[in-house]
């Protein structure tokens, strides 16, 4: 970790030399990774100590952190993690909060908060992070940074920590869209279907609809501001039978894989989990047959649909969260009402398993808000060069 680390977004292992290329697209740039990723040298602690105790030192470093080195940028540490990643207030009860960079009196947002620190308090260039069900958008929209949550499946998890692996998936943040777009081209590589260059901008109104009327507020100018690079947006509904319906369908399934993952563990050392963390494994415990083999039929419907309404052109543009940061003041209680209402707006995505950029273009009160753009499955990089577009 570094000498220095006034943002508390680093798990305080001792050095140990990463080699890197010494020449590449990414040699001036330095990163962090979650504490979910193998780098040889190094334990995978995945923010529980039970999980540390057991992990050993590595001898592997996970393929996309070896692509990034391969890539010359140079490894800095690891950040700390939400705890087993199962929550989104970037608040460890064993390794702390990492600092909001950009607001330091409200919460990084997780489960990649340590990622999300590094890059907002200017520790590292760039960092990784996993999102499940929102742990690199949320982050992102909170610390006011460029975040993907990529097509399922398009970037390798291999050698990293499971939460939920038919949602899990790897991305990455950067304060800016040129740097972000630089590590891009090394995860992503292009599109094996691009987006046409005009894509058709659909504005999903019942989304729109669930944020605070203050943050829909704050973002008017940026979407104004996408909307004059991209063309005006059409509007639509996505929803498929309630919000309700996709929040519990998508915590169905996350939660009964969530307990495949980790149940036992839970059950077999009974570990101290943080609040929040351990209600939430309680309850997935409990989630039923019936329930997961429904909510798989809901998934598939849904990604049917979302498939169908954006076609090879359609990019949603929609809020990333509800508002800003929570304050660091808040109660539990707040802070777990803010997650339930995030998911109904998560969940798109997540049940979809399509790519979600979040582009920091918007504040309120002083703290940054995200404006995110959503596309059909593979047009990850797509994407990021609308981004350019927007940001240039």
């Amino acid at each position: 970790m570094p000498l220095h680390d006034p943002a508390r977004a680093f798990v305080p292992y001792p050095d140990a030399p990463v080699p890197r290329a010494a020449t590449g697209p990414l040699a001036d740039l330095s990163f962090a990774a979650k504490d979910l990723f193998d780098v040889a040298g190094y334990p995978t602690g995945g923010g529980n100590p039970i999980v540390l105790a057991m992990s050993g030192i590595k001898t592997r470093t996970a393929p996309t952190v070896q692509k990034l080195l391969d890539a010359g940028a140079r490894f800095v540490g690891k950040t700390v993690t939400d705890e087993l990643a199962f929550s989104m207030n970037g608040n460890n009860a064993h390794f702390g909060a990492p600092i909001n960079g950009a607001a330091r009196d409200r919460i990084t947002g997780g489960s990649s908060s340590g990622s999300a620190s590094a890059v907002s308090s200017n520790l590292c260039d760039f960092a990784l992070g996993t999102d499940t069900g929102g742990s690199v958008r949320a982050p992102a929209n909170h610390c006011g940074l460029y975040g993907l949550r990529p097509t399922h499946g398009r970037v390798s998890l291999e050698g990293a920590l499971d939460l939920a692996p038919s949602f899990d998936t790897c991305g990455w943040f950067a304060r800016d869209i040129g740097t972000f777009a630089r590590v891009a081209d090394v995860l992503l590589g292009p599109d094996a279907a691009p987006l046409p260059e005009r894509v058709r901008l659909l504005r999903p109104d019942d989304v729109w609809a669930q944020p605070a009327p203050a943050a829909v507020d704050a973002l008017r100018g940026a979407a104004d501001r996408v909307q004059g690079v991209l063309g005006p947006a059409k509007g639509i509904e996505v929803v498929l039978e309630s919000f309700d319906a996709m929040y519990w369908n998508f915590r169905y399934l996350q939660s009964r894989e969530a307990w495949l993952t980790d149940g036992p563990l839970i059950e077999r050392y009974a570990p101290p989990l943080g609040p929040g963390v351990a209600e939430r494994f309680a309850w997935s415990r409990e989630v039923t047959d019936a329930q997961v083999s429904a909510a798989r039929v809901f998934r598939t419907a849904f990604r049917a649909q979302l498939a169908s309404l954006l076609g090879n052109d359609g990019v949603l543009l929609m809020p990333t969260m509800p508002d800003i940061a929570p304050l660091r003041s808040d109660s539990e209680a707040a802070l777990e009402d803010y997650r339930n209402r995030a998911i109904r707006m998560l969940c798109i995505a997540g049940l979809a398993g399509f790519p979600q950029l979040s582009m920091p273009l918007a504040s309120r009160e002083g703290a940054p808000l995200g404006i995110s753009l959503l596309g059909p499955a593979g047009s990850d990089r797509s994407l990021v060069a609308l981004a350019q577009r927007i940001a240039n």
